[in-house]
């Protein structure tokens, strides 16, 4: 079954999705987008979700279940609103959901929480991460057992607003022709719930080993880092945003830099482009969002997936959605 190419639910609307396998399972970690009437505007205001249903497939032949609210704001003292786009990973028996919000504040932080089972319920910690800030987590879990957090997000991910290591809220994009703002990371305490130093930006570098500019809106990060491995190889892969375009670079180390290589997916219906990449069963499968339930309205979004494929060299086929 690689064409899926359906929502994989209808009953709600579903974006940015984060897929896992767990005991044979794959499992989707999406946000939760919430039908209203507000105004579409740069800053994401738009996007009000408030809580986390969590996916689940036995396999790629069966129904998809929705498995019912796993975590809503309500419970987590920090959060003020906008639970964006989440991710879980598993270690020593214990299911660890991170997930993007703004404080009290307005600023963006990162939050975990934790579960005994991988559709949860889950349970916050009271505080964010800290030294966390900016949007979209997603965890790779190393071959060594090391465990790494991605994240951030331009415009209403905040990512530009740190630039002196600090939040400003005046802060902007780099020029054009000066290297972009790039995504973070940072490797995770043991305990998972703490960063292990801070946050550092990725190189992303073109043909020629020069860090992309940020005019370079085909190409440069703008949201959604996801990473994963492929023949030893660190495949790191992103949304251009204002472009609509899914992207990818590769390197040898999960710090990078990474040198870009092309293009995963060409432009959805809608104007955000979300993914995961994740094997299963042999396979890898790419899962995305788009805008087919509401004919385009933004914030009212389906998660989908389908087959991702790899030519001889190891680069990814471009795919067209």
């Amino acid at each position: 079954m690689a064409e899926q190419k359906k929502p994989l639910v209808s009953h709600i609307f579903t974006a940015d999705p984060s897929a896992r396998v767990f005991n044979d399972k794959i499992y989707i970690y999406p946000s939760h987008d919430l039908a209203h009437d507000g105004e579409d505007n740069d800053e994401g205001d738009e996007y009000q979700m408030e809580d986390y249903h969590i996916l689940s497939l036995d396999n790629l032949e069966a129904e998809c279940v929705d498995n019912g609210e796993a975590l809503h704001m309500k419970d987590i003292p920090w959060v003020s609103k906008q639970m964006w786009a989440p991710d879980c990973v598993c270690k020593d028996g214990k299911y660890y959901l991170y997930f993007p919000a703004r404080d009290k504040e307005g600023i963006f932080r990162i939050g975990v929480a934790v579960s005994d089972k991988p559709e949860g319920p889950f349970k916050a910690e009271p505080d964010y991460i800290k030294g966390s800030y900016s949007i979209d987590p997603a965890i790779l879990m190393d071959d060594d057992g090391k465990a790494y957090i991605y994240n951030g997000g331009l415009w209403g991910g905040q990512l530009e607003k740190w630039k002196t290591g600090s939040f400003d809220p005046n802060g902007g994009e780099n020029a054009k022709d000066e290297p972009e703002v790039g995504p973070l990371v940072c490797e995770l305490a043991d305990n998972m719930k703490e960063l292990k130093g801070s946050m550092q930006h990725i190189m992303i570098l073109d043909e020629n080993g020069e860090e992309l500019r940020a005019g370079d809106e085909d190409r440069r990060y703008f949201e959604d880092p996801w990473i994963h491995k492929y023949n030893g190889k660190y495949y790191f892969s992103y949304s251009t945003g204002t472009t609509h375009y899914l992207v990818y670079a590769t390197g040898d180390s999960p710090y990078g830099p990474f040198t870009y290589q092309g293009r995963i997916l060409e432009p959805v219906l809608g104007w955000t482009t979300h993914h995961s990449i994740v094997e299963y069963h042999g396979k890898w499968y790419l899962f995305y969002h788009d805008c087919e339930l509401s004919n385009g309205i933004n914030h009212r979004r389906n998660v989908k997936y389908m087959e991702l494929k790899y030519d001889e060299n190891g680069k990814i086929i471009t795919m067209t959605p």
